[in-house]
């Protein structure tokens, strides 16, 4: 290939002598370059991509990538011939027309100037023809001095190769610039693509936002009358299917709320049509919702009668939980409301007095001591003692002290505030006072009747006043406090423990301070008609004692009797039987009565009792006839041991007695 082209160049230029291993004489400055290369450097600039590109013309050094780039493949197939450019020495010697001793004849070489010759274009890189040629001179030189070696056919074969694998290369290069010039193209439209659905986007964007904004303001005006006007489908299904559990009783609220912002609109002069469509909505729902809260509510109630059931937990877990349905059907159906009121106070009327029932059973085979009248201050030892182990009607025959508390005021100061429960109490052996059943049963009691009224409070308000719930709780409890009350009058009825009796009384009163703490108001009446039964006969009790005393003191004899001193020698001065069991007695009741006053009832009883026991003690003394120191003696021994035994005593009434009983014996160790 190349070949031919240097042949065709050598028959374009004549006779000129070829200059092998490099290239032809130019006007412009010589380029370093490979040999052999028909590709040089531009001189207008450098540019990556036309520096390997670029083809030796005539004319021109066009880029490949401009106006005349040849698509796939190097110019090299274009071209069938290279052009060689003319010696320089022969055109500038037809410039100056000044021919050169070594130029051939301008006439043989080149036939003369013609018109092709005026219009060639050089460069001359901005040098003057003088510079030009002195530049060429020296070049000349230069290459004179090295022997030239002409190129040959057997040079190019052996240069064949690499021409090819540049060319492979070239085609390779253009191929991929080919492909990234498509690539380009391909991003660039893609790009456009891009662009134009940013601005589609955008356009959209705007338009959604003005949507919105408007949207927005429609639904800030028209949102809370469409709220009103409307009730969701959910809100439908579920009052009318669902399950009624705390969600469900929240859309009874919802429901109320409509009804009165609808009624509301309904009174104002323009009505909306939508308005019109809600009202028998709003109605149909109400009483879908009265029908459903009555049949749970009747569901409770039937479980309250329930054998073997705890009330307050189903009070807790299926009323309180709910409570609001209640509300809504007494607003809404208040007859209906009254009617499940009273079925409920019916079911917990019957539920009370059947569990105080068993209770009060269970309570009544405890084992009690039985003091009887025989158990008083006066009476005479041995026949108490005969009618303790005889026992009346399957009474205790344990030995007991009538006189005596101990440990049993540890019922008023125990913090266990649970009741014996029905099965201990059936398999208890052991033998009580009468204030265990009292205070087991009222304290149950108690606690039910409190936790009762907290419910019918909480339950059934605000729909029902207290007043009204006060009524319903005394309704509910009359047949149990009945029973409380026979309960206590047959524990007392019958019994002289004057201590037992005050026990009761001081557990009774607990039971009221407890109640007003509670803020249990309905159980008063329970309370104070326990007192009506329980002092009256403790005042039986205290008749009793001073009569005992009474009956001693009348047994002696008014005057002294004549002794002699060998008899009144042999009489003892020890405290009398009666000293110690009223000092005993006197004792108990002031250690129950610590926190009384001067107006505690007990008082005047005691006073009285003081009085008679001391008027016994008088007489007793003067059964020892002329010795008066022997008499005094005996009642300061008397008085002494009262003293003792009440010494240690806290309290107001305790002082007071303290303090008498003091003066008493030291008046008598005076006389001593």
């Amino acid at each position: 290939m190349w070949l031919d082209r240097l042949a065709s160049g050598a028959a374009a230029s004549g006779p000129a002598t070829p200059q092998p291993g490099s290239r032809p004489y130019s006007p412009a400055p010589r380029r370093t370059s490979s040999n052999l290369s028909p590709y040089i450097t531009s001189q207008r600039g450098h540019s990556p991509r036309a520096s390997s590109l670029s083809l030796v013309s005539n004319d021109s050094s066009s880029s490949l990538l401009t106006g005349n780039r040849r698509p796939n493949g190097s110019g090299l197939r274009q071209a069938s011939t290279v052009e060689r450019p003319p010696d320089p020495l022969i055109v500038l010697d037809k410039l100056l027309d000044t021919p050169s001793e070594n130029a051939p004849n301008i006439n043989e070489t080149t036939g003369g100037i013609n018109e092709g010759d005026i219009e060639f274009e050089t460069d001359f890189g901005g040098l003057s023809l003088q510079e030009l040629a002195a530049q060429v001179e020296d070049a000349e030189g230069s290459e004179s001095q090295a022997p030239r070696r002409l190129q040959t056919a057997d040079d190019y074969e052996k240069e064949r190769t690499k021409f090819e694998d540049l060319h492979k290369s070239i085609t390779a290069c253009d191929d991929v610039l080919h492909s990234v010039e498509v690539n380009l193209a391909s991003f660039r439209n893609d790009l456009a693509t891009v662009s134009a659905d940013i601005e589609s986007l955008q356009d959209r964007s705007t338009a959604l936002n003005n949507r919105l904004e408007n949207r927005q303001k429609v639904e800030k005006a028209l949102g809370p009358l469409v709220e009103e006007l409307s009730v969701s489908p959910e809100t439908i299904t579920k009052i009318s299917e669902g399950q009624v559990d705390e969600s469900w009783a929240k859309l009874l609220a919802e429901i109320d709320r409509r009804s009165a912002a609808h009624k509301k609109r309904s009174s104002e002069p323009e009505e909306i049509k939508a308005s019109e469509d809600l009202g028998p909505l709003l109605e149909k729902l109400t009483l879908k919702a009265i029908e459903r809260i009555r049949d749970f509510l009747v569901a409770q109630i039937k479980a309250l009668r329930s054998p073997h059931i705890n009330a307050q937990i189903i009070q807790q877990q299926s009323f309180l939980r709910f409570r609001d349905l209640y509300t809504f059907l007494y607003k809404h159906h208040s007859q209906l409301a009254d009617e499940i009121a009273l079925a409920y106070m019916n079911t917990m009327r019957w539920y009370y007095i059947n569990q105080f029932s068993r209770y009060e059973k269970a309570l009544g085979k405890i084992k009690l001591h039985i003091l009887d009248k025989n158990d008083a201050l006066g009476h005479d030892e041995t026949t108490r003692k005969a009618t303790v182990l005889s026992g009346a009607r399957g009474a205790s025959v344990t030995p007991h002290d009538a006189f005596n508390l101990g440990r049993r005021i540890d019922m008023l100061k125990t913090k266990n505030h649970s009741a014996l429960s029905s099965y201990l109490a059936e398999e208890d052996n052991s033998t009580h006072y009468l204030e265990v059943p009292f205070r087991n049963f009222n304290l149950a009691l108690i606690d039910n009747a409190t936790a009762e009224y907290t419910f019918l409070a909480t339950f059934f308000s605000p729909s029902l006043s207290f007043s009204r719930i006060s009524k319903n709780f005394n309704y509910i409890f009359e047949p149990t406090f009945a029973l409380g009350q026979v309960l206590s009058k047959t524990l007392v009825s019958e019994t002289y423990d004057a201590l037992g009796l005050l026990l009761c009384i001081r557990l009774n009163q607990h039971f009221a301070f407890d109640l007003q703490r509670r803020k249990v108001p309905a159980v008063d009446g329970y309370v104070n008609g326990t007192n009506m039964l329980l002092w009256p006969r403790l005042q039986v009790i205290f008749d009793r004692h001073c009569e005992s005393v009474r009956h001693l003191t009348n047994a002696l004899p008014s005057k002294p009797p004549n002794r002699s001193a060998a008899d009144v020698a042999k009489m003892t001065t020890a405290p009398h039987m009666v000293t110690q069991r009223f000092g005993q007695l006197l004792q108990g009741f002031l250690a129950l009565s610590a926190e009384g006053g001067d107006d505690e009832p007990v008082v005047p009883s005691l006073r009285r009792l003081r009085t008679d026991v001391e008027t016994f003690l008088t007489r007793q003394s003067q059964m020892y006839g002329s010795d008066k120191r022997k008499s005094q003696r005996f009642l300061y021994n008397n008085y002494s041991l009262i003293l003792t035994i009440i010494g240690d005593e806290v309290g107001k009434l305790a002082e007071e007695q303290q303090a008498h009983f003091e003066q008493l014996k030291e008046a008598y160790r005076e006389k001593s």
